[in-house]
């Protein structure tokens, strides 16, 4: 069990910080313990009976956890973020009021909380900051072109400066490297990571996916999987995220578990929708879907359009905002054929709508 505790607090971490926790209990079972959920995140912590000398690691560690037993000793020491009150008595319910009087962001109970702690070690030990930026690429029909407005996203991401990982949800699609021309390049594919439970380590998953036009390509093999377990696929994408940049998923129009563990953890998602009614028609139905998890859906256009219809209009029928026009160019209507990726021409009409996207994207989550 793990709850929140949110206070006005915010002291801003010194210089210098350690990678590890700091542990404050005299309680030999409960440091056994965390002790061996550090291990299990990969980090070393430093561990003492009370507050530890000015200077020392109180102030200076990125997450403190304090046994329940310790919390006496700890009242009088400076407030600030990242103090985990662990325990293990599931009815205590005067552990909040304790958590109050030292100033902790949560309460976390041993052994419910076990995989929340490691998770929050380990994001420790590799240094998280900032998660990336992740969109989804959804047609509306199709051949509306998703697949190649989320590579083209992808390389302009990439060719600004951004760490960018492109991820393949479709594993009906023929694959995102394939798009990229790398189907045979070096790294992992999807039926990889199946048995993945738990936490994946970021940096890990990065250097182990192919490379193509300097960004990471997780796509599908070509053998006969056409899955990936919702827990596999929540840590993996996970992952991702934690490693900051920009994360850019092309979506499948089917929702199954494994799709919804990926719109769960989306920041915006965008419906290509061709300008025809059909398309409109048929991208109402994937809206509806796709809206029952995702809170921020936007409708890109795709012309030539039926008469009577613009962009505008048609993300009014779809009641959805308009995150603009996608230009009409040969690299949305004809296969790849082995030259540049989708995007790569700097001053072509998509390379020009992606960049303007991630600007308006990244400002809106502040990242500029």
């Amino acid at each position: 069990m793990a709850g929140a505790i949110t206070h006005d607090n915010d002291r801003a971490g010194a210089e210098g910080r350690q990678s590890g926790p700091l542990i404050v209990t005299e309680d030999a079972d409960l440091l056994d313990d965390l002790l061996r959920l550090c291990a299990a995140a990969g980090a070393t912590p430093e561990v003492h009976h009370g507050v530890p000398e000015r200077g020392g690691g109180w102030e200076a560690a990125p997450l403190v956890l304090v046994g329940d037993d310790a919390v006496r000793r700890v009242r009088g020491a400076a407030r600030r973020r990242g103090v985990v009150l662990v325990g293990r008595d599931q009815d205590d319910s005067g552990v909040w009021r304790r958590a109050v009087e030292i100033g902790a962001d949560h309460v976390l109970m041993l052994p419910d909380g076990e995989q929340w702690l490691v998770d929050r070690i380990a994001d420790v030990a590799e240094g998280v900051g900032r998660p990336a930026l992740t969109v989804g690429v959804i047609g509306g029909r199709g051949g509306a072109g998703a697949s190649t407005l989320a590579c083209a996203l992808a390389v302009t991401s990439a060719r600004e400066g951004l760490r960018t990982l492109l991820v393949d949800a479709d594993p009906l699609g023929g694959g995102l490297d394939v798009l990229l021309g790398g189907e045979t390049a070096d790294g992992l594919r999807w039926p990889a990571f199946a048995a993945s439970r738990g936490r994946v380590g970021g940096g890990a998953l990065e250097e182990s996916l192919p490379k193509l036009h300097s960004l990471r390509v997780l796509s599908w093999d070509r053998g006969d999987s056409v899955s990936v377990p919702p827990q596999a696929v929540r840590a993996v994408l996970a992952a991702a995220r934690r490693s900051g940049g920009a994360v850019v998923v092309d979506l499948p129009r089917r929702i199954d578990d494994g799709v919804a563990e990926v719109l769960a953890q989306l920041d915006v998602g965008l419906l290509v929708v061709p300008g025809e009614l059909r398309a409109v028609a048929a991208a109402g139905r994937v809206a509806s879907a796709v809206g029952m998890v995702l809170r921020d859906l936007r409708v890109a256009v795709r012309g030539p359009y039926t008469p009577g219809l613009d962009d505008h209009e048609v993300a009014r029928l779809l009641n959805l905002p308009l995150a603009g026009e996608v230009p009409v160019e040969s690299a949305l209507s004809r296969p790849h054929e082995g030259k540049a990726p989708p995007g790569a021409a700097v001053r072509g009409p998509l390379a020009r709508f992606c960049t303007m996207f991630w600007e308006r994207a990244l400002a809106e989550a502040g990242s500029v």
